[in-house]
């Protein structure tokens, strides 16, 4: 096992994974800009180390800085946590070229899963039914248009390179097609470096559903579950759920069967997750994998008591899987929220500043993961992310009624929060009766006559 690993990461996140690596007696360093000088998480690291000033870029993202300050504090690995420099397959192989172990997946699976066209390709060949779209990249407004009309409209034009909403335009009809087509590019090379688009069938009230994978360097891929996941706001998800309430176990067993293999034949090693859409007839599409640990791996780790960051650390130091597919044993139901310091009343604006109080709710059956502190400014950077609340009952109306219990009682003072918006998601007649879609929230927004609690 390795001795001490480099948390090139910030917040809840670096904090998650600190606690990982001091359950198992490893040396934790943790790496923080300017502006996170103060940051808590800092506190219950080993060491740290300041990589540069208070913008992403200047820090988060300094590839060079961050492998600097692994060699100086003689860090034998490195984990990346999710977002800034986790999916990037140029910092995955300088991490090998400097002989400190990547957290994660190789360069070439990052890479392959990366393009998104590529990914949607591969995976077709290995028994996972893509959404119906274009064959490959779109080399030309004329591609396009052919594409488009073999798939028929409405499409949905997305970043090869991309995630995040970025780059991803939905075209009703052929007279729209130009404008979303170019706006799209220009986002895609702005975002990403990569003007690249492909298309989709647009499903319009679809449902996301993504399953958490595990694989060692020795062949081995166990998959631990689905996660719902159509909660979402501009592409960005705000509450998480497992199981789903519309997969059954012969569903959840066959399609995980075909995740875990095909990610086994990629070589794919580490934490992933494989993610589908699922149409209103029930049909369940390949979209994408992310070569990362998810935001709302606690979920599954709720409904399986399986530690998947501290599996992280095993399958890094070259251990096999701890355990088999037979072992993997889902139990109740979990639900997760993302409290963001935003005001949903303002469109979701940011809203940070300083924390003068912070009390979550000590509840049996539920999990807070945060790095705040009261009397913590958070700045205006980075994520909006604060923390997550998650919920565990012995089925998914104890869930539902466990998390609204504790939104009740968590109390969050000096900034604006995202509480509300989750108090009036859990209460609505849709997600109680499972029946929501990616279409929710802007549904539930356009209910005027129905204001949101606080």
């Amino acid at each position: 096992m390795f001795r001490s690993v480099l948390i090139a990461n910030r917040g809840e996140i670096a904090l998650r994974a600190i606690r990982a690596c001091k359950e198992i007696g490893i040396r934790a360093v943790a790496v923080y800009s300017e502006a996170d000088r103060t940051s808590p998480h800092l506190d219950e690291a080993d060491d740290r180390v300041c990589i540069g000033g208070s913008r992403s870029a200047d820090s988060y993202l300094n590839m060079d800085a961050i492998i600097q300050a692994a060699l100086q504090k003689e860090c034998q690995a490195l984990h990346p946590g999710y977002g800034f420099l986790a999916e990037n397959a140029r910092f995955s192989a300088l991490c090998a070229q400097s002989k400190i172990t990547f957290i994660g997946p190789p360069p070439h699976a990052i890479r392959l899963m990366g393009d998104k066209a590529r990914a949607r390709e591969t995976m077709k060949g290995l028994g996972l039914e893509p959404i119906p779209g274009s064959d490959g990249t779109l080399r030309s407004l004329g591609h396009a248009r052919e594409a488009a009309d073999q798939v028929g409209y409405p499409v949905l034009l997305k970043a090869s390179a991309g995630g995040g909403g970025k780059g991803m335009r939905v075209v009703e009809n052929e007279g729209a097609l130009e404008n979303a087509f170019n706006e799209a590019y220009l986002e895609a090379e702005k975002a990403f470096g990569n003007p690249a688009l492909y298309m989709e069938k647009f499903i319009s009230r679809g449902r996301h559903i993504e399953f958490q994978i595990l694989a060692d360097a020795y062949g081995n891929a166990i998959h631990l579950g689905e996660r719902e996941c159509s909660i979402q706001r501009s592409h960005q998800k705000l509450v998480e759920e497992s199981p789903s309430p519309v997969i059954d176990e012969a569903t959840r067993r066959n399609l995980g069967e075909k995740v875990s293999k095909a990610v086994a034949a990629i070589g794919y090693v580490n934490a992933g997750t494989v993610e589908f859409l699922r149409d209103e007839e029930g049909n369940l599409y390949f979209m994408e994998m992310n070569t990362r640990l998810q935001v709302e791996h606690p979920v599954t780790e709720m409904v399986t008591g399986f530690d998947i960051v501290n599996e992280q650390l095993r399958i890094a130091a070259n251990c096999e899987l701890s355990k088999t597919q037979d072992e993997i044993d889902i139990k109740g139901n979990a639900i997760e929220v993302r409290i963001n310091a935003e005001d949903p009343d303002q469109g979701f604006k940011p809203d940070p500043g300083k924390i003068e109080r912070f009390d979550p709710p000590a509840l049996d059956s539920v999990r807070v993961d945060t790095h705040i502190k009261p009397g913590y400014t958070i700045p205006p950077f980075y994520d909006s992310l604060i923390c997550k609340l998650i919920g565990h009952g012995r089925d998914r109306r104890e869930a539902i009624e466990t998390v609204k219990s504790a939104l009740e009682a968590f109390t969050i003072e000096g900034v604006k929060t995202t509480i509300p918006i989750h108090l009036r998601i859990l209460s609505s007649a849709a997600f109680e009766k499972g029946t929501y879609s990616t279409r929710f929230i802007p549904e539930l927004l356009a209910d005027k006559g129905h204001k949101s609690n606080g």
